[in-house]
């Protein structure tokens, strides 16, 4: 069977999972009959919770007589590194952009990665539907991308498809309507090469996924890069990055992509994506040969992580009551393991046995691994983000993030202000319908807990994106958050009476009945000042009546924070507890007599 070997890149949001959908559908995955959900590659809990995919994930779909290997990758900027590793076991991508937006600051991202490794594009522009929908100007500005990206003349020939993902259909003339997927199929087959199916060489496969199987152990994935390996086969490995690294193993099972399968089978061929078990020490970028004097195949670099923050064990009065695994050594496991697995994650000890140290690409990116961690039952503590600061050629560099907006036209001073205060340095600004487009570069840490402000300066409206730009020579101070916090008084559980009393200094985070400790932070103080308040407190009973005395006491009602939204608010003296059932903020020292008498912040920059 012929076979083609694609991943599917955007920006977040343009349609990617949902241009799989399409495809899986009318490539002879289903039955005609057969019931399929929404975004069915988004298998992952948190990603359909999200609406947005994490990790990269393989299947393949049927069309005539060619078998075409899919894998669907994430928008997200924070999730870049998922992007990196598979561009090298395709031999081209459907470049997805959606019809209004255009190209955005991931677009070029995943763009410029697979220019430079040379895979043939096939530009789809998505949302052809969109009542709003700018086909001819969208074209242009993918065009003018590749073009600022120095493509070559045969990539800037690369065909464009027009479709609409969600009603299933393809044209490649937008003017005359699509009747189904038909028109992308042709041109994937006509415009993206063949993989290299050469068996006659010896067997050599570049590992560019792994997962974990309850049964079967690790699981490595790879496109066969030449000959064949068979069932029982003894293999060598090698890493690329990694001379000391060699070993030999049996492999035990082989299984093919089918649809959204996989198939046992009983050799696998150059070409094509295979998935191995039988190799448990085997990690991405590790080069599998038949014989072993074999040269290890080059893998991509990563692009290096820009934010950290210290994972520690939870040392909380409630501490050990609500998580499974608490201890530093499961901790310590989970990070290790997952930063296997997760190139784009780099996790170090940190300055005692209890703390560890977790770089990654951004905020989401890490506050995933926490929400997974918290989901399989650890309990920990977090600091605030951090961004790595660089030193080059003896200046104090700092990571430079790009930033897209679009906002009402009436809202353009008030982000402008605000960008102003985070040390942003306007681009471009560009009309787009009745809204505008402004462009900057900003300090990323001038960007923790922007989402939030934005929305509140455009009413709810709009729209941000950002990607790493560079480093740059440090831009100065940044003032910080606004707002203080309220500070629980005593350990014990809270009030209507002490709520009610303490809800005048500003908004609460507890509801009553609610457990609290000493320390906790359990409210937002607007003014900017750290007050101490006892939500605990009850009310003292005495022989007085009076008219009002025994009218309900309202409450306000109270802001219940994410996990995100915390990690946004914390300030540098205080952590975020994880646990399974509930997320708190804290003061990193709980007593308050000890925490007045220490000046300087605990977790400094």
């Amino acid at each position: 069977m012929d076979i083609r070997n694609i991943a599917i890149i955007a920006h977040v949001d343009h349609g990617k999972t949902s241009l799989v959908n399409a495809l899986l559908k009318q490539g002879n995955v289903f039955r005609e009959n057969q019931e399929v959900e929404d975004r069915v590659m988004d298998s992952n809990a948190l990603e359909r919770e999200r609406g947005i995919t994490i990790l990269s994930k393989n299947c393949s779909a049927f069309y005539k007589n060619t078998k075409i290997n899919i894998v669907d990758t994430p928008g997200h900027a924070d999730f870049g590194g998922e992007v990196e590793r598979v561009l090298k076991m395709v031999d081209g991508v459907l470049l997805v952009v959606d019809a209004f937006e255009g190209p955005m600051p991931q677009t070029r991202f995943v763009l410029e990665k697979a220019l430079a490794l040379d895979l043939k594009v096939v530009i789809v522009i998505n949302k052809i539907d969109r009542p709003d929908a700018r086909l001819d100007v969208v074209a242009d500005e993918v065009l003018e991308l590749m073009l600022d990206l120095n493509a070559t003349d045969e990539q800037l020939d690369s065909p464009i498809v027009y479709c609409s993902a969600r009603e299933g259909v393809a044209t490649k003339n937008y003017k005359e309507p699509g009747k189904d997927m038909a028109p992308l199929f042709e041109t994937i087959i006509s415009h993206i090469d063949p993989p290299n199916m050469d068996e006659s060489k010896p067997f050599q496969m570049l590992i560019s996924s792994t997962e974990q199987n309850d049964y079967l152990g690790k699981l490595a994935v790879g496109k066969v890069e030449t000959g064949r390996i068979k069932l029982n086969q003894t293999v060598y490995v090698k890493n690329y990055f990694d001379e000391s690294k060699k070993y030999s193993g049996k492999v035990v099972n082989i299984f093919n992509f089918d649809g959204l399968k996989r198939d046992n089978i009983e050799v696998g061929t150059a070409g094509d994506i295979i998935c191995l078990a039988g190799l448990p020490d085997v990690t991405i970028g590790d080069t599998i040969s038949e014989t072993p004097d074999m040269e290890a195949i080059p893998f991509v670099k990563i692009s290096e992580p820009s934010v950290e923050m210290t994972f520690m064990v939870n040392d909380s009065p409630f501490a050990g009551k609500e998580g499974k695994f608490v201890t530093s050594r499961h901790i310590k496991d989970r990070l290790y393991k997952e930063a296997v697995k997760d190139l784009s994650l780099q996790v170090s000890d940190g300055e005692t046995a209890d703390q560890f140290k977790v770089r990654g690409r951004g905020e989401m990116h890490l506050s995933i691994l926490i929400e997974n961690m918290r989901r399989d039952g650890y309990e920990f503590q977090v600091s605030r983000p951090r961004v790595l600061y660089k030193q080059i050629d003896g200046v104090r560099c700092e990571p430079i993030d790009k930033v897209v907006l679009d906002v009402p036209e009436d809202s353009v001073g008030t982000v402008m202000q605000s960008m102003g205060v985070k040390r942003g340095e306007l681009i471009s600004m560009n009309a787009i319908g009745s809204r505008m487009r402004l462009q900057f570069l900003v300090p990323s840490r001038g960007l923790f807990g922007y989402k939030s402000q934005l929305l509140t300066d455009t009413r709810g409206e709009g729209v941000m994106s950002s990607i790493f730009d560079s480093y740059q020579p440090y831009k100065g101070e940044i003032e910080g958050r606004n707002s203080g916090s309220l500070i629980s008084y005593e350990t014990g559980e809270a009030i209507t009476y002490g709520l009610f009393n303490a809800q005048g200094r500003g908004r609460l985070l507890v509801r009553p009945g609610e457990k609290v400790y000493l320390g906790q932070v359990v409210g937002i103080n607007p003014k900017g000042d750290d007050i101490v308040v006892n939500v605990c407190k009850k009310k003292q009973l005495t022989n007085t009546r009076s008219s009002a005395s025994d009218d309900a006491l309202k409450l306000t009602p109270i802001q219940t924070m994410s996990l995100e939204e915390a990690l946004e608010f914390i300030a540098d003296d205080e952590l975020v507890e994880v646990t399974p059932q509930n997320i708190r903020i804290r003061k990193a020292i709980l007593d308050h007599q000890l925490r007045a008498k220490s000046h300087k912040p605990i977790m400094d920059n």
